[in-house]
This record gives structure tokens, sequence and C-alpha cells, in this order.
């Protein structure tokens, strides 16, 4: 075998494991872009490697993008955008490859966007060790491995985080099924743009929650509304048609359901272009978290992925 094959070869061999990579990367970063880029530059290493020398290609490529997320996580221009109030997880439409495993509760837990959320609380080691042991299965001993620490030290930032995700994620551990999901999204729109608050408040949960980044996504800091009336009303008012909003979005836009990160979401799609999504976290048979997303840098891969998915009947076909 002489060298061009050789690194076809070896190119092959990164390439099979590039969408665990970019799943990986994705729950570390909570951003697609970031992820693609963290995943390229592990096959620049790759790469730059004595790949003769490396036993276990998975394995290594495993710690190399987690320790890159890792720096990505504290660098300084990280520690701006993430604690300035302004960042959100970047959301993926259902069946996107970066999306990663989803068999088991845990793994798709550890991708909805309310635990990306929640998961900026941790530090980066202990956001790596909870992704690798609830999404991975890995053990402690292969993430004290990738990470270099000791066991001990894997299981106790693991104890640590799953104690703060566990006790801010307010649900009974259960999942809804998916028609229940659709129906309580489905009266939650039509109460929104009847105007009938009653019964929105209804439909959330007591503590229920709003996060969003502003209409257009220009909010210099995200909005926070946390309590049912006050969820009710915002929702309300931003899910009321109006002209100004109409030639804010540069046109009349259609309400589609969908899945965003596994959760039921609705999107506002004009054309082919998506500009703007709310994400709804069903607890116990209500609505505890809503998640309004609008900014473009973070709805550009769904739009991608929504270009590619068969047309479907809007919830709204004129909004």
């Amino acid at each position: 075998m002489d060298s061009t094959d050789i690194d076809r070869f070896d190119a092959s061999r990164f390439e099979a494991s590039r969408n665990r990579l970019a799943s990986l990367a994705y729950r570390l970063l909570g951003s697609a872009t970031d992820a693609e880029d963290a995943v390229q530059d592990g096959f620049l290493h790759w790469q730059a490697a004595d790949r003769q020398r490396i036993e276990v290609p998975e394995a290594w490529l495993t710690k190399v993008v987690t320790n890159l997320c890792l720096d990505r996580l504290r660098s300084a221009q990280a520690r701006r955008e993430r604690t300035a109030g302004a960042w959100l997880p970047e959301p993926l439409l259902d069946g996107d490859p970066m999306l990663g495993p989803a068999d088991t509760f845990e793994q798709r837990e550890s991708v909805s966007l309310a635990v990306l959320t929640l998961m900026e609380r941790l530090s980066p080691v202990e956001r790596a060790v909870y992704v690798l042991r609830e999404a991975f299965s890995y053990s402690h001993a292969e993430i004290a491995e990738i990470l270099d620490i000791t066991e001990s030290a894997s299981q106790q930032h693991l104890h640590r985080s799953r104690r703060r995700i566990t006790t801010a994620r307010r649900r009974d551990g259960s999942e809804v099924d998916p028609a229940s999901a659709r129906r309580i999204v489905e009266e939650f729109l039509a109460a929104a743009t009847s105007g009938r608050t009653e019964r929105l408040v209804a439909l959330l949960t007591d503590d229920a929650i709003a996060i969003s980044d502003g209409v257009g996504g220009t909010a210099e800091k995200l909005l926070q509304f946390d309590t049912p009336q006050r969820v009710a009303a915002v929702v309300r008012a931003g899910l009321k048609p109006t002209a100004a909003k109409r030639r804010l979005a540069g046109g009349t836009p259609a309400i589609h359901y969908a899945l965003l990160n596994g959760a039921p979401a609705i999107l506002f799609v004009l054309g082919d272009q998506v500009r703007g999504t709310a994400t709804f976290d069903i607890a116990n048979g209500r609505i505890a978290t809503v998640h309004g997303i609008a900014a473009p840098t973070r709805l550009a891969r769904l739009t991608e992925a929504w270009r590619r998915h068969g047309p479907d009947t809007p919830l709204i076909a004129q909004w």
C-alpha cells in the first residue's frame, strides 16, 4: 500500500467516526457550527498524528475532539458570549445526524434544548463527564483517560452534574407520547392566537418559564419570563399577528409543527426559510418551558434541513 492509499484509508477511518464525533461536540458546545469546527480541527490533528501508532482510532479521536471542545468552552471568547446572557443552543430538526444516539431516555434527554441550556450551569469538565456517560455510555475508567482525571473525580463530577440538572428539570422523569405532545402544542397555539389567556395559563405548569432571544434574535440579553401569567401574556402578544410583525418577517409566514431536538415545536416558515421557532418542554401533561429562538445564525442548519424536509400541512397556513 503506497502513501496515497494509506492516506485514503486513514481518511476513511476518520469519516467512519465523523457523525459520532459531531454528535459529541454538539452536546458539549450546543452549537452545530462550533461542533463542525471542532470535528474539522480533530481531523487536522488526525492527519498530523503518527497514525500507525494509534491502536484504537475511535478512542483517540474521542479524546482529541472532547478536549478541543473543552478548550473552546474555556476560551475567553466563549466565556464572554455565554456569560453575557444571550446564549441559547442551536436547535436541530429531528433526523439530523448531529443529534446522535437516541436509544435511551438519557441519550434523548442529553440533547434536548432544556438540558443543553441547563448544562451551561456546569463546569466544562462536569459537562464533558455528563455527556460522555449519559449520552455515550463511557465507563468512568474511559472518561478518566479521555479527560486526564481520576475515576473517583469522574464519579464525583457525574454525581454533581446529575444533581444540578435533575433538580432544575422539574419533571417526573417520564416522557410524553408524541400524539399527546402534539395535541398540547396545538391547543397552546390555538389559545395563543385567539387570545384565550386563561386557557394558556391552564396549559402551563405552575413554575413555567419562557426564554427567548427576542424578535429577530436581536436581544442583547435573553428575555426570561418566570410565571405562568407572564409566560401566557408574552406568548399571546408574540403570537398575535400584526402588519408590523409581517413587515419584520418579510411577509406572511406559515406555522408548522415539528420535532426539534426530540421535543415538540412550532416553526415560523416563510418560503423555504425558517424565521423563528418555539420549542416546548412538557412535564406531567403541561408545558414547563418554552424556548423561543429567532437569531438567523442559530437557525441556519435547521433551515437547510427544513428545505430537504418533505412538504406537510401547516398548522396555520398564513399567520
